[in-house]
């Protein structure tokens, strides 16, 4: 298993804990039972990892009738021993289930088996005073996805969106009974989004904040700005509370229409684009219409293992045009050499381009 499938596969996991402990504390209502069902229905290794949680619930619970796991044993031993306690308690807590059917979801499960095995016998404590148990959090869903330098991911969330990430990019989820939220941390990300009239979904992204209204669009942060790019569908683009000034108006966005939002300088209106060249990096591929080779070495390096350098000054403001694929390096410098005045070095760490 690779690590984008570790990720994915530790992020399932997270997200059926979240779910076992909301429908344990309650019925859900008809709006959560619906992501429910969704979420089982978009992937076989959900069901697998909800079941997978519910075992091992299960399991700790048999395993507490053991008067060694009591709750009274356990705080005995908590201040009786000088070490902490669920050092020692997890050899025999690994004792006591080694051999029962986990399956694969038990290396994702086993970081909250002492906790659970702890919250066991807390929560026949506050069975018996109910008035002072803490009120439910309303979150349902915490997740974090990233890729690293060349990599790419595409997930499908709780609620049946499609989150797509580009090359160094880093993104936090989190749902609740009343929105959806992602912050772009780093890089650029496509949002295919399914729609929720009593939900909201919002992207917070540097200093800008993006509104769905049922749609896909594209959000990338980019030398201290956010460049917001609408594919389908619509979206408004506003000041975080943490950002530009709140009296700043929201902008709306179409199909095609993108809108760079810069600290200080809130754009007028948004600028016609072709979204398909935008997102043209979800098929790995990076698309250019009479630019500078400065620009084009500038976008190709988020991808590339060896740097391109462009040695000779003038050079940079070269005018070309192409479309390349992100993970083929050869045929770029291929198309660098067929350039009339360019000579192109390929070392150990780089990629120097200089003129003839």
């Amino acid at each position: 298993m690779n690590s984008n499938e570790e990720k994915s596969r530790a992020a399932i996991a997270e997200q059926a804990g979240e779910w076992f402990v909301a429908n344990d504390e309650g019925p859900l209502d008809a709006r959560d039972s619906a992501a429910l069902a969704a979420w089982f229905k978009a992937s076989p290794a959900h069901i697998e990892e909800f079941l997978g949680v519910s075992a091992v619930v299960r399991d700790l619970k048999q395993a507490r009738t053991d008067p060694q796991y009591s709750l009274e044993a356990i705080l005995a031993r908590a201040r009786a021993e000088d070490e902490e306690p669920a050092q020692r308690l997890w050899p025999r807590l690994t004792e006591t289930v080694r051999g029962r059917p986990f399956g694969g979801w038990f290396p994702a499960a086993a970081t909250m088996a002492v906790i659970a095995l702890l919250g066991v016998g807390l929560f026949m404590r506050w069975n018996l005073r109910p008035t002072e148990r803490p009120a439910a959090s309303e979150s349902i869903t915490a997740l974090n996805f990233e890729t690293r330098h060349g990599e790419q991911l595409t997930q499908r969330l709780a609620d049946n969106s499609v989150l797509h990430l580009n090359t160094d990019t880093a993104v936090s989820i989190r749902y609740s009974k009343s929105e959806r939220l992602v912050t772009l941390r780093s890089g650029q990300a496509s949002f295919e989004v399914a729609h929720e009239a009593s939900r909201a979904f919002r992207v917070h992204a540097g200093t800008a904040e993006v509104n769905d209204l049922g749609t896909r669009f594209d959000v990338r942060l980019d030398e201290g700005s956010t460049v917001v790019t609408v594919v389908e569908g619509r979206v408004t683009v506003g000041p975080t509370a943490s950002g530009q000034s709140p009296l700043l108006r929201p902008i709306e966005l179409y199909a095609d229409q993108q809108v760079r939002v810069t600290e200080g300088a809130w754009p007028a209106t948004p600028v016609a684009v072709d979204a398909t060249r935008t997102t043209a990096w979800l098929h790995r591929q990076i698309v250019f219409d009479n630019e500078p080779l400065e620009r084009v070495a500038a976008e190709y390096n988020r991808y590339s293992a060896k740097p391109i350098e462009i040695v000779t000054p003038a050079l940079r403001k070269l005018r070309i045009s192409g479309v390349f694929a992100t993970d083929d390096t050869d045929a770029f410098i291929a198309f660098l050499r067929s350039l009339k005045g360019v000579r192109v070095e390929v070392t150990a760490t780089s990629i120097l381009v200089s003129k003839e």
